[in-house]
C-alpha cells in the first residue's frame, strides 16, 4: 500500500515532535559569579610594578592580560587586517558555558587607563600639558568602570560582586571629579565608595576585612581635602544622606545582608577559646563536620581496639586537613608573615585555624594514648583478664613499666600542646596545660613506684609515692583545670590508693637488712649455700639439715692460693773470671801424638806402612 504525501508529511511531523520532546534540554542551574574586585586589583598592582610606583609597567601588564583574556575566551576584535570593536555584553554571561573571566576584561581595561592617567600625573609635574591627556584617560576609565558595573548588576553575579563593582565605579568617578576640582561630586563618590567598603568589611570574615579597611583608610585624606574645599557650611555626610534619599544607596543594606548570608554559607565558622575563625579549605570543613559525632561513635564501639582504630583513622584525616591549611599559607606570601604581638590575639584567621587544627590533632592523639592506657590497665589489675587475653592471642600481661612509658609519651604530647605557635603567651591556656601535665606526672610516678616495689627497692618506691601524691594534690587544687580532660575524679582515687601503698612500702623498708644476705620476711626464707658453722649467729629454717647430706661443715678444705717457687736467674756469670786451662790443652795434644806413634809402630810391624814397601 502506497502512502500519500500528506500522510508522510504528517508522520514526519510526528517524528520531529517526538524528537523535540526527546531532545528538550534539561534545566541547568544558573551560574552565579563571584569576583573579588578589590583583592584582585590589589594583588595585580603589587605584583606588577605599583609596589615601587611603576605605573608604566602595570599598564603594560594590563594590556597583555586583556589580550590573553580575549584569546582564551574567543572574543577577538577583528582579524589581522580589520579591526572591529567587541565589548563584553550580558549575552556573553548568559551562555551555559560562560566564564567569570568575561568580567575581568572591562576591569582590566579600566585599570589600564587608570594606570596610564597616574603615569601622566607623575609626568605632568614637569610637563603641564599632559594634564589634559590625564583627564581624558580618567574619563575613559570611568566608561569601562560603568560597563563593569552594568554587567555585575545582572542576576549572574552575587551581592558581593555587585557591591564591589559599585564601589569601584564610585572610586574611579571620584578620582576623575577630584582632578576636575568638582569637590562636591568627588566627595559624594568617594564617600559612597568608603561606605560600601566599610559595610563589606563588616559582612566579611575576619581575615577578609583587612583589605577593605585599608581601602577605607586610603580614601580618608582625599575626603578631608574635598571637605576643606567645599567649605565649613557643607558636610560630606549630609551630602551623602541627601543623595541616599534619592536612591543612590537605597539597596545598600539589602545587598550587605545578602553578602553576609552568602559569606556564612561559603565559609563555615568555628569557635575555639572564645574566638570565631573562618574555615575556607574544603578538607578542613569536611573534617570538622566528621568529628562532630566522634564521641558518640567511640562510645558505641565494642572494645578498645575498635576505638583506637577509629581514632587513628580520624588522625589521618586531621593530618590531611593540616596539610591543606599549610598549602594555602604557602600560596599566599602575606600569610607567611607572623605578627609580633604574640598570643592568639596576634594571629590572623588562617594561622589561628592552623593552631586550632594542630591542637585538635594533639588532642586526638592524647585520647588514643589514654585508650591504650585503659586497655593496658585491664591486663595489669585483673589477672583473669590477662589469662583470657593470652588465650585469645591478644598479648601478654602488662607490666607497670609499660604504663609508665605510655604516660611518658602522653607527657610529650602535652609538651607539644604547650609549645603551639601563637599560644605560648596566653596565660589561661598555659595554666590549663600545666594542670594537665601535673595530672599525668602523678600517674607516671605512681607506676614507676610500682615498678620499684617489684624490684624490692623500698626506699625509692616510698619517695616516688610521695612525689606522685604531691603532683596529684597540686593538679586537684588547681584553679584552671583542663576543659577537654577533667581528671580530678581519677586523681582523688589515686591519692587514696597511694596512702596504703606508701605505708606498705615503708614497712618493707624498715624490715630490710642491707648487711645480711639472708633475711626472713613474714615466715619466708631465702636459700643460702653457707654451711651451718658460718651462720650460727642467724636463725634460719633450713630443711636440708634433716636430710642425709646436711650442710653443717665442709670436711674438705677449699683450695687456697699459695706462693709459687721462686725462679733464680744467674746474672753474675757474665762477670766471673775463670782460671786458665792452657796446661790442660797441652796434655791433650801430647796424648794425640802418642797415639799416632803406636799406630805407626803397628803398621811397621806388619808391613802396612808405606815406607817399608818402598824400600
Amino acid at each position: 500500500m502506497v502512502e500519500s504525501k500528506a500522510e508522510k508529511a504528517e508522520v514526519g511531523r510526528e517524528d520531529a515532535d517526538e524528537g523535540k520532546e526527546e531532545m528538550e534540554p534539561v534545566d541547568v542551574p544558573m551560574k552565579v559569579f563571584t569576583v573579588e574586585i578589590l583583592r584582585l586589583i590589589k594583588d595585580m598592582q603589587l605584583q606588577h610594578g605599583l609596589r615601587h610606583g611603576d605605573f608604566q609597567r602595570y599598564r603594560g601588564y594590563c594590556s597583555r592580560r586583556v589580550k590573553r583574556l580575549r584569546k582564551t575566551l574567543n572574543l577577538p576584535q577583528g582579524d589581522r587586517r580589520h579591526y572591529k570593536k567587541r565589548n563584553v555584553t550580558l549575552a556573553n554571561l548568559e551562555k551555559p558555558d560562560s566564564d567569570e573571566r568575561f568580567l575581568h576584561i572591562p576591569l582590566m581595561l579600566a585599570e589600564r587607563t587608570w594606570s596610564y592617567a597616574m603615569q601622566l600625573r607623575q609626568e605632568s609635574n614637569t610637563e603641564p600639558r599632559k594634564r589634559f591627556h590625564l583627564i581624558e584617560k580618567l574619563r575613559k576609565s570611568c566608561v569601562y568602570a560603568l560597563q563593569l558595573q552594568d554587567l555585575c548588576s545582572s542576576e549572574r553575579c552575587d551581592a558581593r560582586t555587585k557591591l564591589e563593582a559599585e564601589a569601584y565605579s564610585a572610586w574611579i568617578h571620584g578620582s576623575l571629579h577630584f582632578e576636575l576640582a568638582l569637590w562636591k561630586s568627588a566627595a559624594e563618590n568617594l564617600k559612597k565608595a568608603q561606605v560600601i567598603y566599610e559595610n563589606l568589611a563588616q559582612a566579611m570574615p575576619e581575615e577578609e576585612q583587612t583589605i577593605y579597611r585599608a581601602k577605607v583608610e586610603e580614601l580618608k585624606p582625599s575626603l578631608r581635602y574635598c571637605a576643606y574645599n567645599v567649605g565649613e557650611n557643607a558636610s560630606v555626610n549630609d551630602l551623602l544622606e541627601m543623595r541616599g534619599q534619592a536612591g543612590l544607596l537605597g539597596n545598600l543594606s539589602h545587598l550587605v545582608a545578602q553578602t553576609k548570608a552568602e559569606s556564612m554559607e561559603a565559609f563555615q565558622m568555628t569557635e575555639w577559646r572564645g574566638r570565631s575563625v573562618t574555615v575556607r579549605p574544603e578538607k578542613v570543613r569536611l573534617f570538622l563536620l566528621s568529628i562532630q559525632e566522634l564521641n558518640k561513635s567511640i562510645e558505641k564501639a565494642k572494645d578498645f581496639p575498635a576505638k583506637i582504630e577509629m581514632l587513628e583513622n580520624v588522625l589521618l584525616d586531621c593530618k590531611d586537613a593540616i596539610a591543606a591549611i599549610k598549602d594555602e599559607i604557602k600560596q599566599d606570601p602575606k600569610l607567611r608573615q607572623t605578627t609580633t604581638d604574640g598570643g592568639s590575639a596576634g594571629l590572623i584567621g588562617i594561622q589561628y585555624l592552623l593552631a586550632y587544627m594542630s591542637y585538635t590533632r594533639l588532642k586526638l592523639t592524647l585520647e588514643r594514648n589514654l585508650l591504650l592506657v585503659a586497655q593496658a590497665k585491664l591486663t595489669l589489675d585483673d589477672p583473669n583478664v590477662a589469662e583470657k587475653t593470652q588465650l585469645a592471642g591478644g598479648g601478654k600481661k602488662t607490666k607497670p613499666q609499660d604504663l609508665s612509658r605510655l604516660y611518658e609519651i602522653i607527657l610529650q604530647n602535652v609538651t607539644e600542646m604547650q609549645q603551639l605557635s601563637g599560644l605560648e603567651n596566653e596565660a589561661s591556656y598555659q595554666a590549663e596545660m600545666e594542670t594537665l601535665s601535673l595530672s599525668f606526672r602523678a600517674f607516671r610516678c605512681y607506676y614507676i613506684a610500682i615498678t620499684l616495689v617489684a624490684m624490692k627497692r623500698w626506699r625509692e618506691a616510698v619517695a616516688m609515692y610521695e612525689r606522685s601524691k604531691k603532683y596529684a594534690n597540686e593538679a586537684t587544687n588547681s584553679k584552671t583545670p583542663c576543659k577537654d580532660f577533667d581528671l580530678r575524679t581519677e586523681l582523688k582515687q589515686l591519692i587514696a590508693t597511694i596512702e596504703g601503698c606508701k605505708f606498705s612500702a615503708h614497712a618493707y623498708s624498715v624490715l630490710e637488712d642491707d648487711t645480711a644476705d639472708d633475711t626472713v620476711l613474714f615466715g619466708k626464707s631465702q636459700k643460702s649455700s653457707k654451711p651451718l658453722y658460718e651462720r650460727l649467729a642467724h636463725y634460719k629454717e633450713d630443711a636440708s639439715l634433716n636430710s642425709r647430706n646436711p650442710n653443717v661443715f665442709k670436711l674438705i678444705p677449699e683450695m687456697e692460693p699459695i706462693p709459687a717457687k721462686p725462679l733464680f736467674f744467674d746474672l753474675a756469670l757474665n762477670f766471673v773470671d775463670f782460671p786458665s786451662l792452657e796446661d790442660k790443652i797441652e796434655q791433650k795434644a801430647a796424648g794425640k801424638g802418642a797415639t799416632a806413634g803406636m799406630s805407626g809402630f803397628v803398621k811397621g810391624l806388619f808391613g802396612w806402612g808405606g815406607g817399608g814397601a818402598n824400600k
